[in-house]
């Protein structure tokens, strides 16, 4: 039985965006934002390699803390906040149901 969580993509405006994400498929906040024809580059295919997953969690409920991996990527970034995480890593799961973010890895 699929179940669809709601995500919001805040944009560079303030407007937030509806997402739906399938939470049955084992997929990754990276790839539900893609499948959603979101502007996510995502260009190491969500190995945690590049960071042009980047988002920032506005709103979201607690998660497991980074992998070294993605601690190691995040640290390197010009536009880290306190709140910054890799989309790649984030698996979609209904805990995110409402999440608010806003994508920052082309900025």
């Amino acid at each position: 039985m699929q179940e669809d969580i709601t995500v919001y993509v805040e944009t560079a405006t303030g407007e937030r965006v509806e997402v739906l994400i399938p939470t049955d498929m084992g997929l990754s906040l990276m790839e539900g934002l893609k499948a959603n024809e979101l502007d996510i580059l995502a260009t190491c295919g969500g190995m945690a390699l590049c960071a042009t997953c980047h988002v920032e969690l506005l709103q979201a409920p607690e998660l497991p803390e980074p992998s070294d991996d993605e601690l190691y990527m995040l640290e390197n970034l010009p536009n880290l906040t306190d709140s910054s995480r890799l989309s790649c890593q984030i698996k979609v799961t209904p805990a995110l149901n409402g999440t608010v973010l806003r994508l920052k890895g082309n900025d």
